[in-house]
């Protein structure tokens, strides 16, 4: 595994990472910076994750699905706080471990800077016109990416949606519209960076399969083990996806409302039957108010081995 924290593990180290937002004051600046260093070593685990607290600027302009076409996808100097939080975390801790940053999907971005019922309505009445939105956005990504390479960052957490159990209906409107502007930005990515994270999001809504995002690039895959009808084991997504799995723990579970005790030993059981290449963590970012000694308690697990 790239850049563990600490240096070079020991025999049956099992890596691990848990994410989760911070509050507003530390979302900027060397405020930023300094939390999730705390954070980082706080809790003793293997990465250090930038989240991305920077939505795009409000499209109020989008009224109707050929309104796409023209909306004001950001430029380089809209990334400039995030990116000022990159660059101190890169100084202050590659040497450590392993930085990478939250990176959000076009589609994603589409529904923040209008509303998920305007870009369910246009994709259902005219995908091809809004996929146009899609792409701007994503080319407005590939513009982060860049600066971030510059400022020479591990890596992406890359997160995705759009595949989810009947949210658009037609499952064509996934891989034909909103695939294609996920991969114009992942592809880039994987290209350039050396340490990547697929995060298959359900925060909106359950899977049916996770077979449609088998094809997305990602050195580690990281999504929830509960379909909507059925639960996988992480040895499942592994051999899914042919790559190493993160995840194993629920975000609503025993890291919020059990005892340190309870937190280890479910821990050690996930380790324990996962497969060979595996890393530690939730199915998403966990609630932001979970005492990070919760967190610690299943790191500390996890590194204790199988």
């Amino acid at each position: 595994m790239l850049g563990l924290a600490g240096g070079q593990a020991q025999a049956g180290y099992i890596p691990a990472a848990f994410f989760l937002h911070f509050a507003g004051q530390h979302h900027r600046g060397q405020a930023a910076v300094d939390r999730h260093l705390e954070y980082f070593r706080a809790t003793g685990m293997d990465f250090v994750k930038i989240q991305y607290e920077h939505p795009f600027p409000k499209f109020p302009m989008v009224r109707r699905p050929e309104d796409w076409a023209s909306v004001p996808a950001p430029g380089r100097e809209h990334f400039a706080d995030p990116l000022d939080v990159v660059a101190g975390l890169v100084k202050a801790a590659k040497k450590e471990a392993v930085v990478i940053v939250t990176l959000y999907s076009a589609l994603m971005h589409a529904v923040h800077a209008t509303s998920e019922e305007i870009v369910r309505d246009h994709l259902a009445r005219d995908p091809a016109a809004t996929a146009k939105g899609l792409v701007a956005i994503a080319k407005s990504n590939l513009l982060f990416v860049e600066e971030c390479a510059k400022r020479g960052l591990d890596g992406f957490y890359m997160s995705t949606q759009g595949g989810e159990a009947g949210r658009f209906g037609d499952p064509a409107v996934f891989s034909s519209y909103i695939k294609p502007s996920d991969l114009l930005v992942m592809n880039e990515i994987q290209r350039t960076f050396p340490f990547n994270i697929l995060h298959v999001c359900d925060y909106h809504s359950p899977y049916d399969d996770l077979a449609p995002y088998r094809g997305y690039p990602g050195h580690i895959v990281n999504c929830g083990t509960r379909l909507r009808s059925r639960s996988l084991a992480p040895k499942e997504i592994a051999a899914l996806f042919g790559r190493p799995f993160m995840g194993g723990m629920d975000r609503h579970g025993v890291l919020v409302t059990g005892t340190r005790d309870q937190i280890r030993a479910e821990a050690r059981a996930v380790c324990a039957e996962a497969p060979a290449l595996f890393a530690l963590g939730a199915d998403c970012t966990v609630p932001p108010d979970v005492p990070w000694e919760n967190l610690k308690a299943a790191i500390d697990a996890a590194h204790g081995g199988r």
